[in-house]
């Protein structure tokens, strides 16, 4: 007869103790587990073990997945698909019609215009996305996992781009002061809520393998340059850096300007790629994963 299989710990787990904890009210909030005890892990003081905590929970279950690597796509939330971006449009020029020399109503009406022109960005966003999962598919579905911020907009193409190939795709979401929730094309075991900026963008580029970003606002804008900053001063290896969209990152950056400034140097100008759509965008991450 043989032994029985020892237990990996002859210790009760937390869980079990946090069961059995409960089945006698607390005297106070002193006498709770520490690790059961919202107030006391809510407390300032315990701000670094928070902090682990978020760089932890994301980390395990990604590798408890055997996700390897990542494609990072970000881009604007208020970029909706083709379809609703006509909508809000047909929505300004109706009240526009209204009070036609009112200057808001006219600024809101070019918003709305330029708001259904980069639409096209959804539609990228969304067939690279897929282009990309199909190659993950191909490698065993580890590598070049699609990961967003989570919410709306270009995040949301980018995931349905994953669904769309049948893959699974990853949502970094954050805690705003107004409503925020996952897209519902993020892989539900793969989508995370953060508290602090600072850890979601360490997840952002633990395992990527290269970053697209399409137009956006200041979210886009401060994870585009805080990853060029990175790739600039050696911190994270080289990755390439795809820029979606060459007439939106050409007005809203002089990049030359920086480099006649004195500011960057001219080989900085490298380390970025700047393309159209997202045909362009898959042949250099073709080349770069791919060629030997």
């Amino acid at each position: 007869m043989k032994d029985p299989k020892p237990t990996s710990c002859i210790f009760p787990s937390a869980a079990d103790d946090a069961v059995a904890a409960e089945r006698t009210p607390p005297h106070s909030n002193s006498y709770r587990l520490a690790y059961s005890d919202p107030d006391f892990l809510h407390r300032d003081d315990l701000r670094a073990v928070r902090l682990q905590l978020e760089w932890l929970k994301p980390d395990l279950i990604q590798e408890e997945l055997d996700i390897n690597s990542t494609a990072v796509i970000f881009g604007g939330a208020r970029f909706q698909e083709h379809h609703e971006s006509q909508l809000q449009l047909k929505e300004a020029e109706q009240t526009l019609s209204l009070e036609p020399d009112n200057p808001q109503l006219i600024k809101k009406h070019r918003i709305a215009q330029n708001r259904l022109k980069n639409s096209q960005f959804y539609d990228e966003a969304r067939k690279l996305s897929h282009q990309i999962t199909q190659a993950s598919q191909a490698c065993g579905g580890k590598d070049f996992v699609i990961v967003t911020g989570g919410g709306p907009g270009i995040m949301e193409a980018a995931n349905r781009g994953a669904a769309d190939a049948g893959g699974k795709s990853i949502g970094l979401n954050i805690v705003l002061p107004y409503e925020q929730k996952p897209n519902p094309y993020v892989t539900p075991g793969l989508c995370f809520q953060f508290h602090y900026f600072a850890i979601r963008k360490m997840h952002f580029l633990k395992r990527a393998r290269a970053l697209i970003s399409c137009p956006g606002g200041f979210g886009t804008l401060d994870e585009l340059f805080d990853t060029l900053t990175l790739i600039q001063t050696h911190k994270i290896q080289p990755v390439p850096v795809i820029l979606m969209g060459r007439e939106y990152w050409t007005q809203l950056i002089n990049f030359e300007f920086l480099v006649e400034q004195g500011a960057i140097d001219e080989q900085d100008l490298e380390l970025f790629h700047l393309v159209d759509n997202a045909e362009q965008a898959w042949d250099i991450l073709e080349k770069h994963w791919f060629s030997d």
